[in-house]
């Protein structure tokens, strides 16, 4: 099991804007590599009820099953490597992977059998060091839609915001306020 607290900052962006950051940095857009997040819940929504998230990404025929859950500070995101097997098991059947986070939602009184997916996202990602974190493109396509973001992880909340907010204004690309990709599949999902 991998646990961390994740810290980011995300910033909604324009297809212009997300073109004036490939070319600002340099990136080959042939440097992009796909992924696609399967989100699953309970038909009650027992996981968004607790402002937390549980995913299957998909991602170079690797497979990852991560539950993030509301921490002091950011997001406590718990990982597990998952077999393609036990992946199309989840997706296709509901039978929920053995392991660290099966014992996690078993804990907090949820049953592991309601789950179900409910949808998936395609992410295209370039992601690379930034001075004291990593900064992360993303062009989404999900339920009809897609939506660019560029998003900034950090160990140090504080110095991540400045330095993320100073790489907009220098750039003169708006703040948005900007909820995370599974808060807005949800929305797009469900019109809520």
């Amino acid at each position: 099991m991998n646990q961390h607290i994740e810290i980011e900052f995300k910033n909604l962006l324009d297809e212009k804007e997300f073109k004036l950051l490939i070319d600002h940095f340099e990136i080959d857009v042939a440097d992009f590599t796909s992924q696609q997040n399967h989100y699953f819940d309970t038909p009650e929504f027992e996981l968004k009820k607790r402002s937390s998230a549980l995913r299957v990404r998909e991602k170079n025929s690797r497979y990852e099953l991560t539950l993030k859950q509301p921490a002091t500070e950011g997001l406590l995101e718990t990982n597990q490597d998952i077999t393609a097997e036990a992946a199309a098991a989840f997706l296709n059947h509901g039978t929920f992977p053995e392991g660290a986070i099966l014992r996690l939602l078993t804990a907090d009184g949820i049953d592991p059998e309601a789950f179900s997916c409910f949808g998936t996202l395609q992410t295209d990602r370039f992601e690379f060091p930034y001075k004291e974190g990593l900064l992360v493109l993303d062009h989404s396509s999900y339920l009809e839609q897609e939506d660019y973001e560029l998003e900034y992880e950090v160990t140090d909340a504080k110095a991540g915001k400045n330095i993320f907010l100073s790489l907009l204004g220098s750039l003169q690309i708006p703040e948005r306020k900007t909820e995370n990709k599974v808060k807005r599949f949800y929305r797009a999902k469900f019109k809520d």
